[in-house]
């Protein structure tokens, strides 16, 4: 098995990131992107339009996302570099495809930490409404940028701590939910989370398709810590694997027992707090307080920390490859972190969420557009590269999968919003041109330096 570092060498480049990911530490850095409790904020968003067969749409979401999580894995195992899907496109296509996929993904991976901020902060309205929400936009962006710059060990530890409090919140919900429904609350232990007969049908299918796959957004950043994993070229793919099926199984146990304790999906007094309101049904306000809590803390800090990590990664390769000022791919002389390109990812949050902290639905049309279309490109970039340049023989592996995974993601992008293709498109001509004129400029520099 080839190493890393020597991988590296071969693509051209040397080792600047600081290597101590274990295979530990990638799982838990998905979970943490993925946010284990994210049901507790988006509950009535997923069981409204799976017509209460909530634990259905969320396994349905997990096989979905199951065909690009194996793609990743394969180029990560080709390429294990940091850039993810910039880099995957780059060498399986070529650098021009390469190039329009990272600015796709940095629609993405840019305003995902701004979108968590903002959700976080005007949640945080209800439990201190003294306070105004971009007051906490920015207490949330100092923390997480000083935890990214100290170094990937020190958002490692934090990552574990993070987890942590969140599943012991998540298992004192289970706790009481489960007691709920041994004594009375609901209608006791069915299939109907599952299962209902006379709302089941393919339509709803593709439906929950196109729900669910937006909730699973985050797994793919491990791949942007490549270049700080130990281990072997298989190791980040595995990563993703576990990280998926794990916050999947969670995703799907926490939404069985919620269904149960609150079968009719539409009487919720209030959407935005459907899961509080269950939680208040078995634990009174100090649960429901409690699941508060922890989802602006999951938001405001823990996930917004780890996208803000692998945004940073993205523009460091970006950057490093001179598609991107050169001054973001400076590394931290002592905490051997992309620090330039934190301290970006830091202002741009500061003004996109002066700008949106009262729009948050235009924040996510960016990001969910933005990924789904960089997950179309790594599955065309597994057939090309595996099929066209390497001749593999494995068709099931390099071919099948991807193109299943391709139709997926096509279609829950094909029947997204207007607003969201509209703002999409014109983010990849805006990539478009700025490309060009980058190209210009280089070749204006080497014919200069020629004469």
């Amino acid at each position: 098995m080839q190493q890393p570092d020597n991988m590296l060498e071969k693509m051209g480049y040397h080792q600047q990131l600081d290597r101590r990911l274990t295979l530990k530490d990638l799982v838990v850095y998905g979970l943490v992107f993925m946010t284990p409790i994210a049901p507790f904020g988006i509950y009535a968003s997923v069981v409204i339009p799976a017509k209460g067969m909530v634990a259905l749409a969320y396994l349905i979401g997990v096989i979905a996302m199951f065909f690009t999580a194996l793609s990743y894995g394969q180029m990560s195992q080709a390429f294990p570099v940091a850039g993810s899907v910039y880099a995957y496109a780059q060498r399986g296509i070529n650098k021009h495809v390469g190039f329009l996929a990272g600015w796709m993904i940095l629609l993405d991976y840019v305003f995902v930490p701004a979108l968590l901020y903002v959700i976080a902060a005007n949640s945080l309205r209800t439990l201190v409404p003294g306070i105004p929400p971009y007051a906490w936009v920015v207490a949330f962006i100092i923390i997480n940028t000083v935890i990214n710059i100290r170094g990937i060990e020190f958002t490692n530890r934090a990552n574990f701590i993070f987890l942590g409090l969140e599943l012991v919140v998540l298992l004192i919900f289970l706790v009481c939910g489960t007691y709920g429904v041994m004594h009375g609350v609901g209608d006791g232990f069915t299939i109907k989370p599952f299962y209902i007969a006379k709302n089941f049908n393919l339509n709803f299918v593709f439906t929950t398709v196109s729900v669910c796959v937006l909730n699973f957004l985050g797994f793919d950043a491990i791949s942007t810590l490549a270049e700080e994993t130990k281990g072997g070229n298989k190791v980040v793919g595995r990563g993703i694997m576990l990280a998926l099926f794990v916050v999947g199984l969670l995703f799907i146990v926490q939404t069985y027992i919620a269904a149960l304790l609150h079968p009719d999906y539409t009487s919720f007094k209030n959407a935005d707090t459907a899961f509080y309101e269950i939680a208040f049904s078995v634990g009174g306000r100090p649960l429901e307080i409690m699941t508060i809590l922890a989802t602006i803390f999951s938001w405001g800090i823990a996930n917004s920390m780890v996208a803000q990590a692998a945004i940073s990664r993205i523009l460091f390769g970006m950057a490093r490859d001179h598609n991107l000022p050169t001054i973001l791919a400076k590394v931290h002389p002592k905490y051997k972190t992309p620090y330039a390109a934190n301290i970006l990812v830091c202002i741009v949050s500061l003004v996109v969420g002066a700008i949106f902290v009262n729009q948050a639905n235009v924040l996510s049309a960016l990001v969910n557009f933005g990924a789904l279309v960089s997950f179309c490109v790594i599955h065309v970039s597994v057939v090309n590269y595996y099929l066209r340049i390497q001749h593999s023989k494995n068709y099931l592996k390099h071919l099948v999968s991807p193109l299943i995974g391709f139709i997926i993601i096509a279609y829950v992008l094909l029947n997204m919003d207007t607003l969201a293709k509209i703002i999409g498109c014109t983010w990849f001509v805006i990539g478009i041109f700025y490309y060009l004129i980058m190209l210009h400029t280089k070749d204006s520099i080497e014919l200069k330096d020629l004469e």
